[in-house]
């Protein structure tokens, strides 16, 4: 059996994923903090902006991916550099007398007749089955 639809996340509890649920879990966590450490006043203008900014995270969707793959990819792009240069490096070319050396080094290959190339491609074509005769 053929799995599909593997880009899916499970549901855990109705229409919440695993992630979107650790997600509120986390935010339910720091808004339980902030409750006992700030006034109530402070509480909710804190509480409100935590709770906005992860369910932000949780469920928003930007082009068909989730909030937190656009935000990576936005602190990326924000921490490369605006302006990119390209320098071209010039090869500095070889001295004559190492030409003349490479060149006095070349040893041109006689063609191969066309009488041995038609039996070396019959020898491969027939994977090796084919012997030439002596």
């Amino acid at each position: 059996m053929v799995p599909q639809f593997i880009d899916v996340e499970s549901k855990i509890l109705g229409p919440i994923t695993t992630r979107q649920f650790l997600i509120l879990m986390v935010a339910g966590m720091l808004d339980f903090i902030f409750y006992k450490i700030f006034y109530f006043n402070t509480f909710l203008v804190v509480a409100s902006v935590v709770s906005g900014l992860f369910a932000i995270f949780a469920f928003m969707r930007i082009n068909g991916m989730p909030f937190h793959y656009f935000f990576l990819n936005l602190v990326k792009t924000l921490r490369r550099p605006r302006l990119r240069l390209w320098q071209k490096e010039y090869l500095t070319a070889l001295p004559q007398e190492e030409k003349a050396e490479v060149k006095k080094e070349f040893i041109a290959k006689p063609p191969i007749p066309q009488s041995k190339l038609s039996t070396l491609s019959l020898i491969v074509n027939t994977g090796g089955a084919y012997r030439e005769e002596e």
